[in-house]
């Protein structure tokens, strides 16, 4: 392994910033793009089944699972964070340790959590409005799939692990290993073997299984993980979950809205849940790359405020928004004159294709609000200010979507859309204004900048990227974390120059 520092210089103090904030999000948005992608193509597969229901049901249970995967998301930080900090320490056995306790404890957690899902699916699946053959169709898809989280987290957790000692294209690959084989047995179940939304959960299934075996042969390739010793488990889990707890509650913020929009669609049957099903999986891939800044600028603004450049802090602010625009508006001039074709890919009929036809005219520009609000969320947590970014997380996903949808539902689906839209031109606006406001102090708030260096890998930025399955996390993550990778080795680097300084240094 190359020594501490030697892979990760500053090299983002120098050149254009547009530059830097344009390879980072591009490299970035390719690898979600992929596993988006395969996501929207099981949408459509679904689709193309014509049946209502089962396209519906995709929408109920990912309600569901997006809950599930914001509880992996924040496990997966915990794990990674602490490990990186002992990696960064050169504590190599105390991260195995720590990391195989860690490990051990979230397989019990998640394990506990898919039963629990299991055992009171159709209930949940009820209280979010679904109902006959979509609720008995979601109930079957949600127990399926449940029951592999634990699975799906070990692959996480480990391809984290991976990339705490730099094998970012390890844990890339192990990404692209399981969207792979979702696009190959997704179609092959789904018709082939003409299983339909059951064939769906198969192919998740053995997906989940592919990227835990190989999550694991990855961590393990890397000597990160041993046999636990019980007399850790307890207090090895209390470090982790100082960070898990806190990435957790910022991560439900928007699977939690999420659940709250879809709930409000069910009341207007289920071509409504179908046609936000089918937006909320066009989403990511249309905007992989406004998705892909959120962790692609951190590693660019930590570098320029360790180096006491805060004039390129802002303007690395300034280059994501313009990206963000430049995005949603070539996106938003080809859906304009590509609506018909993406109803008829999606096989969308009355208030599913109303709604799509809603999205690809006007409410697509509320994504420059939302691509704002991830912009400003990566400038807090990189910052030094990370309950910024839960605040307007939780603002966006309660303030900023139960009034204005509530006040939308009287103009029927349509106007769920739209009140949703309007709350997140709100909460972006804000954030955004607040995320240079932050930037702007920087010169007067010496205090800032010791406080960030000084800063532990706990501080790893914390996603809100609406992923619609574990991969797409798990793309999200390889992008996210390496932040806090950089930092740690960053650190470690300068700890071990400034030693060497010492030693060199004539005696008096």
């Amino acid at each position: 392994m190359p020594t501490p520092g030697s892979r990760n210089r500053a090299c983002f103090i120098t050149g254009s910033i547009m530059r830097h904030v344009l390879v980072m999000s591009g490299t970035g948005a390719i690898g979600l793009m992929a596993v988006f992608a395969v996501d929207m193509l099981n949408m459509i597969y679904i689709s193309h089944l014509g049946s209502t229901a089962m396209t519906a049901a995709i929408g109920f249970a990912s309600a569901v699972i997006g809950l599930q995967i914001a509880v992996a998301i924040g496990l997966t930080i915990g794990i990674s964070a602490v490990t990186a900090r002992e990696i960064g320490a050169g504590n190599h056995h105390e991260a195995q340790a720590i990391a195989s306790s860690a490990l051990t404890v979230t397989l019990i957690v998640t394990a506990i959590l898919g039963l629990g899902t299991l055992v009171w699916a159709r209930p949940i699946l009820a209280l979010f409005g679904a109902r006959g053959d979509a609720l008995d169709a979601a109930t079957t898809y949600l127990r399926a799939v449940s029951t592999a989280m634990p699975l799906i987290c070990m692959g996480m957790a480990s391809s984290s692990l991976m990339r705490v000692v730099g094998d970012a294209k390890g844990s890339m690959n192990i990404t692209l290993i399981g969207a792979v084989v979702a696009a190959v047995l997704d179609p092959l179940f789904i018709f082939g073997f003409h299983e339909g939304l059951t064939g769906a959960a198969i192919s998740t299934l053995l997906s989940r299984l592919v990227v835990s075996i190989a999550g694991l042969r990855g961590a393990m390739r890397h000597d990160m993980l041993a046999l636990p010793s019980l007399k850790r488990l307890l207090p090895d889990s209390r470090r982790v979950a100082n960070v898990a707890l806190p990435a957790i509650l910022t991560n439900l913020a928007t699977p939690a809205g999420g659940v709250y929009v879809t709930s409000a669609m069910a009341g207007f049957g289920l071509e409504a849940v179908a046609g936000q099903a089918s937006i909320e999986r066009m989403v990511p891939v249309l905007f992989a790359l406004v998705f892909a800044l959120t962790g692609s600028i951190g590693p660019i603004m930590g570098q320029n405020l360790g180096a006491g450049r805060y004039d390129r802090v802002n303007q690395t602010l300034t280059a994501a928004l313009k990206i963000v625009v430049m995005s949603v508006s070539l996106t938003w001039g080809f859906l304009i004159c590509a609506q018909g074709l993406v109803v008829d890919i999606y096989s969308a009929h009355d208030e599913a294709a109303a709604l799509i036809h809603l999205f690809c005219t006007w409410t697509i520009g509320s994504y420059l609000f939302v691509g704002m609000l991830f912009v400003a969320n990566s400038a807090f947590n990189n910052l030094g200010f990370p309950l910024y970014s839960t605040a307007f997380n939780w603002g966006r996903a309660t303030l900023g979507t139960v009034p204005f949808v509530m006040a939308g539902e009287r103009y029927g689906p349509l106007g769920v859309q739209a009140g949703q839209a309007i709350g997140a031109v709100l909460f972006g606006t804000l954030a955004i204004l607040t995320a240079f406001h932050v930037t702007r102090n920087l010169k007067t708030s010496s205090a800032t900048s010791t406080n960030i260096m000084a800063r532990t890998p706990e501080s790893v930025p914390v996603s809100d990227i609406p992923t619609t399955s574990a991969e797409a996390a798990m793309a999200e993550l390889d992008d996210v974390e390496s932040v806090g990778i950089v930092y740690t080795q960053d650190r470690m680097s300068r700890d071990v120059e400034a030693d060497s300084r010492r030693t060199q240094r004539p005696p008096r």
